[in-house]
């Protein structure tokens, strides 16, 4: 029976070698360790008994009993007796709170005093040591790189619409309702300037450079009074100030371009842009379809062109050319001949000045411009845009990117992308609206490293060819088997980092080797956004890491504003253009002629949101063809879902594209054949160097036919490929050598100079036939 009652102690005896006893009592208290005894082991009539007296003795004094300073036979006997009274539970509870109240007076801190004399104690040295120790510590902690943190899960960036057909939204935002604007008092891209106006107060706007100068800046009020002066004189030469009034703005990028736009949302007029890779014949047929009346142009060579024009007869309703630059009288003699008005931009701006009209501001519902697409056959498309599809399109931007890299007063835009694309229109809408400023490059592109060194931009919109030239100039400066493993291995580490969430520019890597990359964008950069094309993923993964800023990536076209999704921040994967943005939703659709399923995530890509357009202007059956009856945008362009992602055929191009001797690529897949095949066309500066090295001589036109050398361009672009991350589904088995460039003259390029890809599927049939004929 006592044995059986003591089992609990031999529990206790355990916990206690395991270290859970306290220490000691100071003073002359006893303490309860299992190894103490009482005075003889003859006094106790068992030895667990007598532990038990003592571990009983003890724990009573901790609930508020006196002890004795050594217990006596009997009162080890009274306790042993009380112990075996009590259940083992009780004892194990009056042993927790020992243990708890003895550790919190160990955790104590020593007294002052103490630790004065254990410093005093130190040498001078070793004082200073653990000083500069702290101080270093204390920099680190504080200064110590952080993650950013993503605005969501990103496992889950997006989320299926209920009941839409398998329609999937942004995670980001309101799951009830599309996002539609982002401010209450920017609706309209006229509200848009107003308020840049005021959270400016007054600052800079636009800015301009003449060579090897610096900036030039009109503020904010300047840019505003030139519209609404410019406005009032188109209307005192016969405009009207309704959406059915459209003006045509034929220039390159710069100020004069947004203060003519400005005018005509100032006054509800609508802005139809021209481009000169349009080609003369679009040209004609957008003034006709438009019924423009007036145009405003840069230069007078583009003036001459629509007077030839009229001339012919082909565009009787021009009746005004107002001109940017300083032109000739002869010019205004030969427009007065077949009836046009020829003025100066300033004459028209004094004339508004003097009569002056009141603003007549546009409805979020009202037409703001007509971005007509090059398209890929036939004449070009107008679609139309309302003042609330573009607010819509750059609010979504705003929520996905406001807790990560909210735009600022102080944000810098370079402008260099045509201001006819609305990729453009759309983030220097976002600079404008929060009283940003955009400075203009000097129309050369091969000064564009040179403006941006005197403008230091912070946001750089830019094109996957672009990046693509960047990243291949930085490693042909890697001249050297050590200079290049030495790049490699900082971009390693730099992407180790990005993969983590740090986005840097001051680590150990930056100085060493980034900083000069850096320096050539103007040092400033922080944002990087690029769309209209699939971008490189080792590119992007390398810039990303060398560039020390964010790179995001877009997808979109005209016919949905510009973009309909967007990187996540935080998500710097390589590969993919990100989720929907939240004023849209997307869903892929079956393509049954091309064997695209969406039971297996791909399918063609459908838009449905505030920032879709309203159609083609005087166009319904190709309006019916890309909007259904539910009104979703039907773009053409085949995608797959990833996590919440997608990815673009064309990916593929722009890794092959970065091959030395390759200028430019189409890759073509048939779905009823098993790989992909290519046509190559060499770049004719570069290929016979690139092949004497490799022991073949020639002309361009003997190496295009020479079948050594086009194995060594097509080992050269697995190559790449295999770096790039691409699986052998995604290599092109075979390639066809053609010495003649992709252009817009043969009809192989659309003027924005993409790829037709239906003609160059046509145009190289026979060869693709023979491709996989051979091949098989």
């Amino acid at each position: 029976m006592f044995l059986r009652r003591a089992e609990p102690d031999v529990r206790l005896s355990g916990m206690a070698a395991k270290g859970f006893w306290p220490v000691t009592r100071k003073g002359p208290s006893w303490h309860p360790a299992p190894s103490i005894c009482c005075a003889a082991p003859g006094d106790c009539t068992s030895h667990h008994a007598r532990g038990l007296a003592r571990i009983s003795m003890w724990l009573l004094t901790q609930v508020g009993g006196e002890a004795p300073d050594r217990p006596s036979l009997a009162s080890c006997q009274a306790a042993s007796l009380t112990c075996l009274s009590f259940p083992a539970e009780f004892f194990l509870s009056l042993l927790e709170k020992m243990q708890a109240q003895e550790i919190l007076r160990m955790l104590r801190l020593p007294e002052l005093g103490d630790l004065s004399q254990f410093f005093r104690s130190l040498s001078a040295t070793t004082l200073v040591s653990m000083g500069a120790l702290a101080a270093i510590l204390a920099y680190w902690f504080t200064h110590r790189p952080k993650a950013l943190q993503p605005p969501c899960n990103l496992l889950m960036q997006s989320e299926e619409v209920e009941g839409s057909g398998g329609a999937r939204r942004s995670v980001i935002g309101d799951s009830q309702q599309l996002f539609t604007h982002y401010y209450d008092d920017a609706r309209t891209m006229y509200e848009v300037f107003r308020r840049g106006l005021r959270i400016s107060g007054n600052g800079p706007c636009l800015g301009f450079r003449n060579p090897k100068q610096p900036y030039q800046w009109l503020s904010y009020q300047e840019v505003a009074d030139r519209a609404e002066f410019l406005g009032s004189g188109l209307l005192q030469h016969n405009c009207k100030p309704c959406t059915d009034q459209f003006i045509g703005v034929f220039a390159q990028n710069r100020p004069e371009w947004i203060i003519a736009e400005l005018a005509c949302y100032t006054y509800s007029m609508v802005v139809v842009p021209l481009y000169d890779t349009l080609g003369p014949g679009a040209v004609r047929y957008i003034i006709n379809t438009a019924d423009i009346s007036t145009v405003i142009v840069d230069k007078p060579q583009k003036a001459v062109v629509l007077l030839e024009h009229v001339e012919r007869k082909e565009t009787p309703g021009l009746k005004l050319i107002i001109l940017m630059e300083p032109f000739e009288e002869a010019l205004k003699d030969r427009g007065q001949e077949c009836g046009v008005v020829i003025k100066s931009m300033q004459d028209v701006e004094d004339c508004g000045q003097q009569n002056h009209c009141d603003p007549v501001p546009p409805k979020p519902s009202d037409l703001s411009i007509v971005c007509f697409t090059s398209g890929t056959t036939g004449n070009p498309k107008g679609a139309m845009l309302t003042h609330g599809n573009v607010v819509a399109d750059f609010s979504g931007f705003l929520k996905v990117t406001e807790k990560v890299i909210f735009p600022r007063q102080d944000d810098v835009l370079i402008s260099f992308l045509p201001l006819a694309h609305m990729f453009e229109r759309v983030i220097q809408s976002v600079v404008y609206c929060h009283g940003g400023r955009v400075g203009f490059f000097q129309g050369d592109i091969r000064l564009l490293s040179d403006d941006m060194k005197a403008l230091c931009p912070t946001i750089f919109p830019v094109v996957p060819r672009l990046l693509n030239r960047m990243y291949d100039k930085i490693f042909s400066q890697a001249d050297t088997p050590l200079k290049r493993w030495l790049l490699e291995f900082a971009a390693k580490r730099k992407q180790a980092e990005v993969r983590s969430g740090i986005i840097r520019n001051d680590s150990i890597w930056d100085e060493l080797f980034f900083n000069k990359i850096q320096a050539s964008l103007g040092g400033c950069v922080r944002m990087i956004v690029t769309g209209a094309a699939p971008a490189s993923p080792t590119v992007l993964g390398f810039l990303r890491a060398a560039l020390g800023c964010q790179v995001y990536e877009g997808y979109g076209q005209t016919e949905c504003t510009a973009g309909c999704t967007f990187t996540t921040p935080g998500d710097w994967t390589s590969g993919h253009v990100g989720a929907p943005l939240p004023c849209n939703h997307i869903k892929l659709v079956d393509v049954e002629e091309l064997n695209y399923w969406t039971s297996k995530g791909e399918g063609e890509i459908c838009v449905r949101g505030p920032n879709v357009f309203k159609g083609y202007l005087k166009d319904p059956e190709r309006t019916k063809e890309a909007l259904d009856d539910d009104g979703w945008l039907h773009t053409g362009d085949i995608g797959k879902w990833l996590p919440g992602e997608y990815v673009a055929p064309e990916m593929i191009e722009n890794i092959y594209i970065r091959s030395e001797p390759v200028a430019q690529v189409y890759v073509h897949g048939d779905s009823l054949k098993a790989f992909l095949v290519g046509i190559v066309v060499p770049d004719p500066e570069v290929m016979p160097s690139w092949a004497q090295k490799r022991g073949i001589e020639g002309t361009y036109a003997e190496l295009c036919t020479n079948k050594e050398l086009k194995k060594a361009i097509l080992e050269d672009m697995l190559r790449l490929g295999k770096e790039s991350g691409l699986h052998s589904f995604e290599q092109v088995k075979a390639i066809h050598i053609h010495s003649d460039m992709f252009s817009v003259q043969n009809g192989l390029l659309t003027p924005t100079l993409k790829a037709k890809r239906p003609e160059l599927r046509e145009y190289f049939k026979k060869q693709i036939e023979e491709l996989y004929s051979t091949s098989m």
